[in-house]
């Protein structure tokens, strides 16, 4: 029984992102929120409606509160691709990507090398990736 109530929450958050992504492309902006505004308070731990949340805040143009809807789909579920991916297009002064809806959107992985880097003095060390 509780793995039909997981299958049916997931093809209803998938028909969400779905019809979110729809409604922006058609710039329909307060249907997304109403629509999205219900999944929160019908799925208060799913990652969607929060990444879903912050794509169209973004595209209204209130970058903050996108960031923090991001962060919070994360929080979520750090597994949940989009809300990572969208945290690194939009987590920049310039937006590098394309905005991930759902996992149609993401890419298998970024490719992404390391380095180490230090001060002046070579005094501590810090990790830094470079996009390859």
């Amino acid at each position: 029984m509780k793995e039909l109530a997981i299958s049916e929450s997931k093809k209803e958050l998938n028909a969400l992102c779905t019809s979110v992504r729809s409604l922006a492309l058609a710039g329909e902006y307060r249907e997304c929120e109403r629509l999205i505004s219900d999944a929160i308070g019908k799925y208060p731990h799913a990652a969607e409606p929060h990444n879903l949340f912050g794509v169209i805040l973004e595209k209204e143009g209130d970058h903050i509160a996108a960031m923090k809807h991001f962060r919070a789909a994360w929080a979520l579920d750090p597994s949940y691709l989009p809300a990572r991916q969208n945290l690194d297009s939009f987590g920049t002064f310039f937006s590098r990507g394309r905005t991930a809806y759902d996992e149609s959107d993401c890419p298998e992985e970024y490719p992404v090398d390391y380095t180490k880097e230090s001060g002046a003095q070579s005094i501590g060390y810090a990790d830094r990736r470079k996009w390859i």
